[in-house]
């Protein structure tokens, strides 16, 4: 256990904390293994093939030039002149010669240690290679029983090519990608930045406005769900500053009344309670008037409150409505419903958006109808009245607080618009068949 949390902090500290580092190293590992990969294959693989093949090739051919001579020493001349002409060696022995002592140069690859071998299998002995004799050539010296063999081979039967130019090419590729996929990393950190500096400076109450959206799909819906939400949280900031502006504004008249009528009933001597039972029910009206602006301001302060949304049936909620709305005093003239319609909603927010708009209509015409269809990604809910309707230049000034173009606080429709706005859907102002206002409740299902 000691151990295993020892190895997560030594994670956790060789690890970068930024996300941009995170994701080049993410990028960077498979790509590091791709080329360790391709490097092994290519060395460890076909270049040790190649090169012993290449190396046993030029052995072979000078272990048979040497058995000619050896069997035909007479033609030794001819067969030296052949074998620089068929082979591409040139052959010659320094009787009395010793092997040379200092070491054989480095050369990158196995070439160097495939001919060694090579020639130790087929000779027997030893052999020193000088890699650099010339640029197109290699000397390779063979220590034999009265001297040294010299032997004078192409660089190109026996080198397969550079191997630098292909570490080269990986190494380089390998940059190249990194530095692409640097940039393209950078730019979507950049814009996850810019996302975060934003969310910043509005939880200081820095409004600069919506951002834009930039960088992957992901952010992109990212910031625009910020910008969403943005203007949703300064646009409820500003309903609820109007509240409270509203709230001293509408409750001073009947306060105001409240006040003089207290100050105009007598305080000494004998009083008739008949005489007083105007000014008493003035005083009951002035309160339920405060009661029904109390209850309208805290009915938008709630919102949608914290009611989870649940699996409801519209068609049902609309006959509850409706049944609530003749109660009364409306009419009902239709509920067109073709099936029953379950979707996913804050059933009592839901309820009040309904319970708002049916007052509405009644309070203005009387008679409404509704109307429920579904497609398969909304759902939609359709309220007619035969009212006056709504003059198009005004349909949006009635979504904001205390707007109304009749009596009530004017808080129904903002009020239907904050609840469908957190459900996702919306409210849609139109003229109505029956001659007054059709309201249409979208919700995505």
């Amino acid at each position: 256990m000691y151990s295993a949390r020892f190895f997560e902090r030594l994670i956790r500290r060789v690890l970068p904390r930024s996300f941009q580092g995170r994701s080049l190293l993410i990028v960077s590992m498979p790509l590091l293994v791709t080329q360790i990969v391709a490097l092994q294959l290519f060395y460890g693989n076909y270049l040790n093939v190649v090169s012993r093949r290449l190396a046993d090739s030029v052995v072979s051919d000078l272990a048979i030039a040497l058995d000619s001579i050896e069997h035909m020493p007479q033609d030794t001349g001819w067969i030296v002149q052949r074998a620089r002409a068929r082979l591409q060696l040139e052959i010659a022995f320094r009787r009395g010669a010793h092997l040379p002592a200092t070491p054989a140069p480095f050369v990158l690859g196995p070439m160097d240690e495939d001919l060694t071998d090579s020639v130790r299998r087929i000779f027997g002995a030893p052999c020193h290679i000088d890699w650099n004799a010339t640029r197109q050539s290699v000397r390779l010296e063979i220590p034999l029983r009265d001297g040294v063999l010299d032997v004078i081979v192409p660089r190109k039967r026996l080198d397969v090519g550079p191997v630098w130019l292909f570490v080269a090419w990986e190494v380089g590729s390998a940059l190249i990608l990194f530095l692409i996929a640097s940039l393209f990393v950078g730019k979507q950190v950049r814009a996850i930045r810019r996302l975060a500096r934003a969310a910043e400076n509005f939880g200081l109450g820095r409004d600069d406005g919506p951002i834009r959206p930039q960088g992957a799909l992901e952010i992109r819906k990212a910031a625009l769900a910020f910008n969403r939400m943005q203007a949703r949280v300064n646009r409820f900031v500003a309903q609820r500053t109007a509240v409270l502006a509203g709230v001293s504004h509408d409750l001073r008249t009947p306060l105001t009344r409240l006040r003089l009528t207290l100050a105009m009933l007598p305080v000494e001597g004998s009083v008739d309670a008949q005489e007083l039972r105007p000014d008493i029910e003035d005083m009951i009206t002035d309160i339920g008037e405060m009661e029904r602006l109390i209850g309208s301001y805290l009915s938008f302060a709630r919102g949608e409150g914290e009611e989870d949304p649940v699996p409801t049936d519209l068609v049902a909620l609309l006959e509850d409505v409706a049944t609530a709305t003749t109660r009364a005093g409306g009419v009902v003239l239709a509920i067109h419903a073709d099936d029953s319609l379950v979707v996913p909603v804050r059933p009592d927010a839901m309820r009040r958006v309904l319970i708002n708009l049916a007052e509405n209509a009644r309070r203005h015409g009387g008679r409404m109808a509704f109307t429920l269809s579904g497609t398969a990604r909304m759902a939609e809910i359709t309220i007619d009245d035969d009212g006056p309707g709504i003059a198009q230049s005004r349909r949006k000034d009635v979504f904001r607080a205390f707007s109304t173009t009749g009596p009530g606080t004017g808080l129904g429709l903002t009020i239907a618009r904050d609840i469908m706005a957190a459900h996702g859907g919306s409210v849609i102002l139109r003229n109505s068949p029956l001659g007054g206002l059709r309201v249409v409740l979208k919700l995505p299902r």
